[in-house]
């Protein structure tokens, strides 16, 4: 069972799908999962997929809108703020506990992709999160520094902050936003180069795979100086104490951000890898979803 909800960040207005299982007994408490979605996604992909799997296995969980993006309020529009995104994280959790079905002492998050990094992230320092899975885990901010699998150099990126700051300068005098893609619009540029995340996102973002309206496939340039300073796996060493499970296809060219996430956890930590499956294809391939859900609900029954 779907509804829609809304719930508040500050004075934002955030909006979201809470999954509850069939049959739910309302004289009982559940635990429950914030589902947090990709970057440039919305809640009726991936996020909203995981959710309702989740929900069939007797959790509540709560996928929703980040800030500033889909549905949810938030001016200037398609802004990607890590430190809004970790927020919506902890204003999502405010918002189930109020919940009588909910269980406060029971509350996971599950991230996808940039989800997961800013899941991940969220668990360091929000104690009410009692444990934290991934999904195709990616820091957004070390991919945005150093580019998929690295090689971008200091200087390369010191330009980017450098074309950031003449933007900021020239919408400061009255110029309209400049908004960038997050995945290619088209596989014409697609050479023998093209990362495959790169063509596997254009297929599932922008084709009738997944594509939904409110996913643009835009984000504010401006946005780059606050991902880039960003590192959601920075405390994970030492603020990290939650279970921690970490998913990602072993086929995967951001598999490394999952190993670099399990390395560092000093916890309670699993590596799963689904043998066969790229990064995309743990978003909606039902072979590999599956092995993933049955994943997680080993996890959570285990943790929550």
């Amino acid at each position: 069972m779907k509804k829609s909800v809304t719930f508040k960040n500050k004075n934002l207005k955030m909006a979201g799908d809470l999954y509850l299982p069939e049959g739910i007994d309302e004289s009982k408490k559940y635990p429950a999962i914030v589902c947090v979605h990709p970057g440039g996604g919305v809640k009726e992909q991936v996020a909203g997929l995981y959710a309702q799997n989740l929900s069939q296995l007797g959790l509540i969980a709560l996928a929703f809108d980040a800030s500033h993006q889909g549905e949810s309020e938030g001016v200037p529009r398609l802004l990607e703020d890590p430190t809004s995104r970790v927020e919506d994280v902890r204003c999502a959790i405010d918002y189930l506990i109020t919940l009588p079905l909910v269980d406060e002492e029971r509350v996971g998050v599950l991230g996808i992709c940039a989800g997961g990094g800013y899941a991940i992230n969220a668990a360091q320092t929000e104690k009410r999160i009692k444990a934290v899975a991934s999904i195709s885990a990616v820091d957004i901010g070390d991919l945005f520094r150093n580019g998929l699998g690295g090689g971008t150099s200091v200087s390369q990126q010191l330009e980017t902050l450098k074309m950031v700051a003449k933007q900021r300068t020239a919408e400061a005098k009255g110029e309209a936003p400049l908004l960038v893609p997050y995945v290619p619009d088209s596989p014409d540029g697609f050479d023998e180069k093209t990362p495959m995340l790169m063509r596997e996102a254009y297929e599932y973002y922008r084709t009738s795979r997944a594509h939904h309206p409110n996913s643009t496939n835009r984000f504010l340039f401006s946005s780059f100086d606050k991902i880039m300073a960003f590192s959601a796996y920075s405390q994970i060493s030492t603020l990290l104490t939650q279970p921690l499970l970490v998913i990602a296809g072993s086929e995967s060219d951001t598999r490394y951000f999952s190993e670099q996430a399990f390395e560092l956890a000093t916890g309670l930590k699993e590596l799963f890898l689904v043998e066969g499956a790229t990064h995309i294809a743990l978003y909606d391939i039902p072979e590999y979803v599956q092995q993933a859900v049955d994943k997680l609900a080993e996890f959570f029954s285990k943790n929550l």
